[in-house]
């Protein structure tokens, strides 16, 4: 190498959930692994609802420490427009997220990653042996540039550093997300989600609950431009109107709102290239109903880890090869043209044909099996035929197909 240049086995850009495993992972399988995080520390700022079900822990054989935890909750209901509430219940884990990926970089730093902060990708080079690509040159703000890779596992985020810098993939569409963290809310251990198309248009609300009385109340919405006032508007016409606003515990200063980005055009075209793969969100991974991110991109990263291992045993990392990761993802994922075609036809329905259709489910909505489908899709359609039309079935299967065992939450 020539003086001055940091080589390693496989660069991680990025240190959320998805690149802290994907480090961790690397790392367990014997290879020579960097970190770099743009932040000048880990798990700031928190960008989402801070969820993750047991079926995402046991998919990941993922044993959260308790100091990680903030409260354990039985699922999800989702309240329509009318009032009507109806239960998704699958048991999980609210997080303090920030405290999750510190933990996750830990491991990987136990496992002897060299974690950098404040280290930002500007540029990447392809290198070659003659015809035969051997690695990445990356270029950037931060004492170990530059770095030499074999492998390059982004896990930018939205912002998606490895595609916009290659121009691999056009930028996907993103949806605004926004919360504030208040204190004394009163729940059942249940995360709330609001389908309110009067304060949010093709979005919805939360109350996320958390330990000691707190709760994360937010929305996602594509109306960027006016996210804090619908989470405004709606926090003064409810219960959570005369609720303290604090800053979460991360937060030093500045508005107590917190929040960020989240890409819901599904999985990009493109996810690997000649020594480099794409996780979580910088792939475009969440399921596009209710956005959850975080099993997709941990899982992603175990898989990345796994192709990056073999190819750099056996000295190919082409583009050829790295294609299997992108199978490996595809096979297991959710069925994403169905649910976006699902959530389409559901924020193209009125707010009384979406209440005429909660009240067609059962109270308990995970319980539905084929014949259970079949039935809320004949009662639907016996009180209001017109609603044929309007697709209302791939709005109802939808919600089947978000349950956390495809990666909803």
């Amino acid at each position: 190498m020539a003086e001055g240049i940091t080589s390693c086995d496989v660069l991680v850009v990025g240190a959320g959930p998805g690149g802290g495993n994907a480090a961790l992972h690397s790392a367990r399988a014997g290879l020579d692994v960097i970190l770099i995080e743009d932040h000048p520390a880990i798990g700031t700022p928190v960008h989402c609802g801070e969820c993750i079900s047991d079926v995402a822990c046991d998919n990941l054989n993922l044993e959260l420490p308790p100091h990680v935890i903030s409260k354990r909750v039985h699922g999800i209901r989702v309240i329509f427009p009318d009032g009507t509430a109806k239960k998704l219940t699958e048991e999980g884990y609210v997080l303090e997220k920030h405290l999750f990926e510190r933990w996750i970089a830990e491991e990987a730093a136990s496992e002897g990653v060299q974690v950098h902060l404040s280290h930002k990708l500007r540029s990447m080079e392809k290198q070659y042996d003659g015809d035969q690509f051997t690695g990445w040159l990356c270029e950037g703000n931060g004492d170990q540039f530059p770095i030499q890779a074999k492998v390059v596992i982004d896990a930018s985020g939205v912002a998606g550093a490895c595609s916009r810098i290659l121009d691999l993939n056009p930028r996907g569409k993103v949806i605004a997300g926004m919360q504030y963290e208040m204190l004394e809310v009163p729940n059942d251990d249940y995360l709330d989600f609001y389908i309110w198309p009067q304060y949010v248009d093709k979005g919805y609300l939360w109350m996320i609950p958390k330990s000691d009385g707190r709760a994360n109340v937010g929305l996602v919405t594509e109306d960027k431009s006016r996210a804090k006032k619908a989470l405004d508007e709606f926090i003064e016409d409810t219960e959570f109107k005369n609720l303290q606003q604090v800053a979460p515990p991360w937060k030093e200063k500045g508005n107590p709102a917190f929040g960020g980005t989240i890409p819901i055009s599904g999985p990009y075209e493109f996810t690997y290239d000649d020594g480099l793969m794409l996780v979580g969100d910088a792939a475009g991974f969440t399921s596009p109903l209710f956005e959850g991110g975080s099993h997709l991109a941990l899982k992603s990263a175990t898989f990345a880890a796994k192709v990056a291992s073999e190819q750099i045993s056996e000295g190919d990392y082409s583009a050829e090869k790295m294609a299997r990761y992108q199978k490996l993802w595809t096979d297991e994922f959710p069925p994403y043209g169905k649910i976006l075609k699902g959530k389409s036809a559901l924020f193209e329905l009125s707010d009384d044909d979406m209440s005429l259709m909660a009240q067609c489910f059962p109270d308990e909505m995970s319980n539905m099996g084929p014949h259970g489908k079949l039935a809320v899709c004949l009662r639907i359609l016996m009180r209001r035929p017109s609603l044929y039309g309007k697709k209302i079935i791939p709005a109802m299967l939808s919600f089947g197909y978000s349950r956390a065992k495809y990666y909803g939450w």
